[in-house]
Formats: C-alpha cells, structure tokens, sequence
C-alpha cells in the first residue's frame, strides 16, 4: 500500500505500530492509533512481516507479506 501523505521520519518507523500511538496531536487530526497496530497484530501472529517505506515530505509505502493460498 502506498499514500502520499506527509511521510514519517525513521524515529517513528517502529512507533506508528503500537496501538494507541499515533505522530498528531490528538486536537489537530482525528485518528485512534489502532488500525497499524491491528494489521501487525494480525501478520505477526501468522508469522508474516510488514515493512515501512517512508520519509517526511515523501509519503509512505507499507509492504507485507500475505500467502496467495490463505482462506480469510
């Protein structure tokens, strides 16, 4: 998945995955800081990995693995 947002610095690249964590202030942008750590959640428990791509002012890709053959 790839956005074109604003992009996240590498001090933030393992934070963005823990639940409740999120780089706005809460007053400026309406985010619960779960989802990231829903979708780490759920590749780590298969043993899958996710990866994030990004630098500010770059926006950002998440690359994950995801078996072709898995039932959902």
């Amino acid at each position: 998945m790839e956005d074109n947002g604003p992009g996240i610095s590498k001090d933030y690249h393992k934070k963005i995955f823990v639940i409740f964590q999120t780089l706005e202030n809460r007053d400026s942008y309406e985010s619960t800081g779960v989802g990231l750590a829903i979708v780490k959640k759920i590749l780590d428990d298969r043993k899958l990995s996710i990866r994030l791509v990004s630098e500010p002012g770059k926006g950002s890709v998440f690359i994950f693995t995801w078996p072709l053959n898995e039932i959902v």
